[in-house]
């Protein structure tokens, strides 16, 4: 029941913001239950937050990186932690984006456009590799591919529509997405996939590097890139994060074991891209 609450606490959050914005009798039964409603929907999302925390001193895992070619790390937990938040199971979360050496990504703009379609970036139907072998345990296909935000007006747009996203449920904010339960026994997590590309369903077995889907850009995201996180379950409003560690080369040829750091260029190691042809 509590747990049932917590995760529901978005709808209780919008209930009182709409019971105080509706409200035309000034400090009254209405406006008082509006305020009620979002100490109670803010005090839930805050202990489920707070539950969220990882417990310290876990091993990373060693999975393979979901991509193949060149891709820049952002937002991923060599820079912080969390990289991203507790919620969601995103401690250790880490964003991708697509860079290969012949072809750019479009330049973000001051004003305008507002927004580009998402075919003009290089991640846009990207494939995205099982990093281990596993069993789809969910998946979502149905939801739009929208404009990148590449203006200032688009970001604005990003971040009002973005605290929207985290009143709902958990797909509003990966929009197309995948949990695939790994064989050593966490779940990986792939958002913002394209509408339309899953290549598998629930249920079904999948050996590492087995391409999975294609990279999109539905759900919150500014634009087309792969979210990538493991977790320790399925449900990610009640799974904790799960540090992971990948083998990788950078743009210098040098190898590395762990996460690179946020900015850095890098594609997947001789063994691993070998494991994925």
């Amino acid at each position: 029941m509590l747990t049932s609450l917590r995760k529901r606490h978005g709808l209780y959050f919008a209930a009182g913001a709409v019971c105080i914005v509706v409200n035309s009798q000034g400090l009254g039964p209405l406006w008082y239950a509006g305020v009620l409603l979002l100490a109670l929907g803010g005090l839930l999302r805050w202990d489920l937050w707070r539950r969220q925390r990882p417990p310290q001193g876990q091993e990373p895992v060693q999975v393979a990186v979901p991509v193949a070619g060149r891709w820049q790390a952002l937002n991923g937990p060599a820079t912080k932690i969390p990289s991203h938040t507790h919620s969601h199971a995103q401690t250790y979360a880490i964003d991708l984006i697509h860079r290969p050496h012949a072809r750019t990504a479009p330049e973000p703009r001051r004003l305008w456009p507002f927004g580009r379609r998402p075919e003009s970036y290089p991640a846009f139907g990207a494939p995205v590799l099982a990093p281990g072998d596993g069993v789809i345990v969910a998946a979502g296909h149905r939801q739009r591919d929208h404009l990148a935000r590449t203006s200032l007006p688009g970001i604005v747009h990003l971040y009002l529509e973005g605290f929207v996203r985290s009143l709902g449920w958990p797909r509003h904010l990966w929009g197309n997405h995948l949990v695939l339960k790994l064989d050593q026994g966490t779940y990986a997590g792939f958002a913002h996939l394209k509408r339309g590309s899953l290549r598998v369903a629930v249920g079904d077995r999948v050996r590492s590097g087995r391409t999975l889907a294609e990279c999109g850009n539905s759900g919150n995201t500014s634009e087309p890139h792969l979210h990538f996180q493991l977790m320790s379950g399925p449900d990610s409003e009640l799974a904790h994060g799960v540090p992971f560690t990948w083998r990788y080369v950078d743009d210098d040829g040098a190898e590395h074991t762990g996460v690179p750091e946020d900015g850095t260029h890098f594609s997947a190691h001789a063994t691993e891209a070998q494991r994925q042809v």
